[in-house]
């Protein structure tokens, strides 16, 4: 009964080079049946994604972009072993994805993989493109050719999805003939022996583990000495077979596609070298690329403006309609002073974050950021990075730890790990809150030639974090000494216009991915402070009961009787668990300009950056009349210094804490 109920899983592998479409393909197959995690042993992303056929249950495996398989970058390594079996998730079949605009290159990896012997089908994908600039590909007479299915797609238009739902439903992927002949590269009779040794089928997969043996964490040292004697006593070569592998089958490749394709006429590349002249210019490159980042944080403060203010005023009105609905209790309390004033310092900065996120988004679907990363290599060379350390620097304005794991498609070690320790000096995220809050208190709202201060204001945090980050990058170089030289070899992509609809559903999804991160550590720390500071040491509390009464009874008038009671509730937070701590901390911090509620919002954001707003939130909203709906702007703005009646929020002290907060390095 069990075996009749149990359904059927299959495995199917889906890669290619990068910037094929390849992950586009697998979100529109699998929709939001996704899981995200790691492969075992390394920092690489693993994407899983599920398809429901009958009583079939098929799984996808997005393997990481790369242009071969031979196992150098830990891209390669990762797709070597899935394919190999070493990994937990060894596919039944896989799809390869392919460039329809550049078919020879796609071939590389396309043709190893058929040489593995697993189950195979291609995908050409960007038709539209190659049609677009005149290249026709005989698609029959590649299948004749090559042995295998083949399905004309366009991801960006969902064309041809259905065609690989039904091969993959079908399972119409074949096992194709050897693509290349290994007799002329290495001895048959090793790799006879390696193949008896470790059960192999497959010519090319005892080639492909008596060449990368040394790199091969899953084999032993004993499996490895023994190959590296056999090779010994063959008079083997392992570098010379890797360049006589590569060479030979690029030479056959090319032969194929010059049979296979052609081209009628030339289209569609005007417009984008036109474009290239002017945005990879060595000298206005930059100043557009900086002008643009200054356009993207101009339009994070004058679009997010409006909406901020609502959920900043909607938080308010939720918190006293809380207050006043529900029964007069500790619960309602720590509802209305806590939570929702906790949870609203994070929520009211979504729309700065799906902002940012989108602007990201659209860059890189245009195709521009690949220009960055061309333009960017003649900086970062100096620094001992590498151009591809753009892409994770960019992406640590998101977050470190995902800049960290983008940092493995940089294949020399020594630029990989300076990438890796200066990234998490770029302003992530979640230092975002603490520089809006504060911009918006100490900078005012006025424009220069139409740029507003405050986006300036912003803009030069960020330059801070870029600065930060180069100039660690700078001393690093001198500290890790490494004599292998790297090249940058990427791809300028077509300009194109984003996809509307990815990019609403990457601001979504990384907006839902900050606030649901963020919010689980808000909501833990905005109840331990309400608890602190609402309570507080029973002789405290009583002898400032005694006081107050005792002031009460000698007030005349209303407007008397409202100034003891604020008197009276921030004396009662100022002699709280929290404000017991606070004051203890306060000698240390005064000399800095901050008080003692600045210095607790500063222990707590050591749990997230982020925090820092909710604290504040929390700690402004103990004791407060709850009936009035006074937004968290307004209560930091208004908040003065008892001892000399300054702002609290002045301008050096709001410099400080941003440079605090830019300089923190912490993933």
């Amino acid at each position: 009964m069990e075996t009749k109920n149990k359904i059927a899983v299959q495995t199917i592998a889906i890669m290619g080079n990068p910037n094929v479409g390849k992950s586009s393909i697998f979100n529109q197959l699998t929709g939001l049946n996704q899981k995200i995690g790691n492969y075992p042993g390394v920092t690489v992303d693993k994407s899983l994604g599920f398809l429901n056929h009958q009583d079939a249950k098929i799984q996808l495996i997005d393997l990481p972009g790369t242009y071969s398989i031979f196992p150098n970058s830990e891209d390669e390594v990762v797709a070597f072993n899935v394919l190999s079996g070493m990994e937990a998730e060894k596919p039944d079949a896989v799809l390869v994805i392919l460039d329809a605009c550049n078919l020879e290159r796609g071939l590389l990896l396309a043709t190893q993989v058929m040489d593995l012997g697993i189950p195979i089908g291609f995908v050409l994908n960007m038709k539209d493109l190659a049609d677009k600039k005149g290249i026709q590909i005989k698609s029959h007479k590649l299948y004749e050719e090559l042995g295998v299915p083949i399905i004309m797609t366009d991801a960006r238009k969902a064309t041809g999805l259905d065609a690989i739902r039904t091969m993959i439903f079908e399972n119409q992927f074949h096992k194709s003939k050897d693509f290349l002949d290994l007799s002329d590269i290495i001895d048959p009779i090793i790799v006879q022996k390696v193949k008896e040794r470790f059960n192999l089928e497959q010519d090319y997969r005892a080639f492909q583990m008596i060449v990368f043996s040394e790199a091969n964490r899953f084999l032993s040292n004993r499996d490895k000495l023994w190959i590296k004697e056999l090779v010994e006593q063959q008079g083997f070569s392992l570098n010379k077979a890797k360049f006589e592998e590569a060479k030979k089958r690029n030479q056959k490749i090319k032969t194929l596609v010059n049979s296979v394709v052609s081209f009628s006429s030339k289209k569609g590349s005007d417009f984008t070298r036109k474009l290239d002249k002017v945005f990879i210019h060595p000298i206005g490159g930059y100043l557009i690329f900086l002008g643009i980042m200054l356009v993207v944080f101009q339009a994070i403060f004058s679009w997010a403006s409006l909406p901020m203010d609502l959920i900043d005023t909607f938080f308010a009105s939720f918190s006293a309609l809380v207050s006043t609905n529900l029964p007069a209790g500790v619960l309602t309390d720590l509802i209305s002073e806590g939570l929702i004033p906790g949870i609203g310092g994070v929520v009211i900065f979504v729309p700065q974050i799906a902002l940012l996120f989108g602007f990201l988004a659209i860059l890189e679907d245009t195709g521009y950021l690949s220009r960055v990363v061309f333009l960017m290599d003649r900086v970062m060379r100096p620094l001992g990075m590498h151009g591809k350390s753009v892409v994770p620097l960019i992406s640590a304005l998101a977050c470190a730890i995902p800049s960290v794991m983008a940092a493995r498609t940089i294949s020399n070690r020594k630029e990989k790990l300076i990438t890796i320790l200066v990234a998490p000096w770029m302003s992530c995220s979640a230092r975002l809150p603490v520089y809006i809050i504060i911009i918006g208190l100490i900078i005012p709202e006025t424009t220069l030639f139409g740029i507003s201060y405050q986006a300036l204001a912003l803009l030069g945090m960020y330059l801070l974090g870029v600065v930060a980050t180069l100039g660690a990058a700078y001393v690093l170089n001198f500290i890790f000494k490494q004599d292998q030289k790297s090249y940058l070899l990427t791809e300028l992509p077509i300009y194109r216009i984003p996809r509307w609809k990815a990019v609403g559903l990457t601001m979504f999804s990384k907006s839902k991915v900050f606030v649901l991160e963020a919010g689980k550590v808000i909501l833990a720390v905005s109840v331990i402070l309400w608890v602190l500071a609402s309570y507080s040491p029973p002789s405290r509390m009583s002898k400032l009961e005694a006081e107050k009464n005792e002031m009460m009874e000698s007030a005349n008038s209303e407007t008397e009787i409202a100034e003891l009671e604020n008197y009276y509730a921030s004396k009662a937070l100022e002699n709280s668990f929290i404000g017991i701590m606070g004051r203890a901390i306060e000698p240390v911090i005064k000399p800095l300009g901050y008080d003692w509620k600045i210095g607790i919002a500063i222990i707590t954001s050591f749990a997230a950056r982020e925090v820092f707003i909710g604290t504040l939130a929390t700690i402004y909203s103990i004791g407060e009349d709850a009936e009035e709906e006074v937004t968290l702007r307004k209560k930091l703005s208004q908040e003065i210094r008892p001892d000399s009646g300054e702002k609290v929020f002045n301008f050096p002290t709001g410099i400080s804490l941003m440079v605090f907060y830019a300089l923190r390095c912490n993933v």
